[in-house]
């Protein structure tokens, strides 16, 4: 698999990389800004401790006891390691912080988001964050003797794993480097109006005779059909349909996109190379309005893994 990483000269633009994925797809997306995933943490940390509160208070209601310390350091531990890796893998790559500001986890190389990538860049949290943060904050507990010099050895650590995404152009921590993810900017769910009624362009050399009909859906498809993708998809197809439309690249891209998704739907009828790009237009633009119906009774299906 191959990845070419893009990187601009001014402003977002600095962030802004370029992938290629297995499929040969290239693939756009904006890393996300130290301070958005710093924000994104310190909400998850806040759900953390109501969720510790919400616990204390029904282990007091219970009568709780001697043994309720040892309940709340082990509910620490499961929280604080399973909450991000549960959530990102049933949300591919989402936590509730994580949505609220905007970015999302992927796959570096621009596959699918594996569940050991995320476990990986969860668990590496705890040397990264969690240990130096216990001994800073219950020192006394863990060592309670411990000299001057432990503290600020453990002050440096946090220091420097915590603030690990400032000091590379990637923004990558330890654990995006043992993952092989990176955080970006969540891009718009939805296509301008002008994308999805845009015409259809011809492959270069097509002649005039041959270009499908600028207008109308040349292609139909079941819900069945309709039902395979989910908004993630929706998105990778947006930013294959936004590509250079006059270069032999992109057509290439818009080839392999297209006989891929007739593969995966089982689209009965044979669709032309000159109509590729009307073929995927026709199912994004359907692929749209089949989400939208969804949302609106409360269905919001993520990619197509999500049921």
């Amino acid at each position: 698999m191959t990845v070419i990483d893009r990187y601009l000269t001014r402003g977002d633009d600095a962030r802004v990389r370029q992938i290629v994925t297995p499929e040969g797809v290239p693939l756009r997306f904006t890393l996300a800004a130290a301070g958005d995933r710093a924000g994104a943490f310190v909400i998850d940390f806040l759900f953390l401790i109501v969720a510790l509160i919400v616990l204390a208070i029904v282990l007091t209601l219970a009568g709780g006891g001697p043994w309720m310390s040892a309940v709340m350091v082990i509910a620490f531990f499961v929280l604080r390691n399973f909450y991000f890796v549960i959530f990102e893998t049933r949300w591919q790559g989402l936590t509730p912080g994580k949505r609220l500001l905007g970015i999302r986890v992927v796959d570096a190389r621009g596959g699918q988001l594996e569940a050991g990538a995320i476990l990986a860049r969860n668990l590496i949290r705890e040397i990264e964050v969690w240990q130096p943060m216990a001994f800073l904050f219950a020192n006394e507990t863990i060592w309670p003797d411990a000299p001057g010099w432990a503290r600020l050895l453990a002050i440096g650590w946090l220091f420097v794993f915590a603030f690990m995404p400032l000091f590379n152009k990637d923004r990558l921590r330890i654990g995006d480097l043992i993952g092989g993810t990176r955080v970006v900017l969540q891009p718009k769910v939805l296509l301008v109006p002008d994308l999805a009624d845009a015409p259809a362009a011809p492959p270069p050399g097509t002649p005039a005779w041959a270009a499908p009909p600028a207008a109308g859906a040349t292609f139909q498809f079941t819900v069945e059909q309709l039902d395979v993708y989910g908004i993630f998809e929706l998105q990778v197809l947006e930013g294959v349909l936004r590509g250079d439309g006059s270069s032999v690249a992109h057509f290439e891209a818009i080839t392999t996109v297209a006989v891929k998704i007739h593969a995966k739907i089982d689209y009965r009828l044979p669709v032309p190379l000159h109509q590729h790009d009307r073929f995927l237009r026709d199912f994004y633009t359907a692929l749209r309005a089949h989400l939208e119906k969804k949302m609106l009774f409360g269905h919001r299906r993520e990619d197509k893994h999500a049921r």
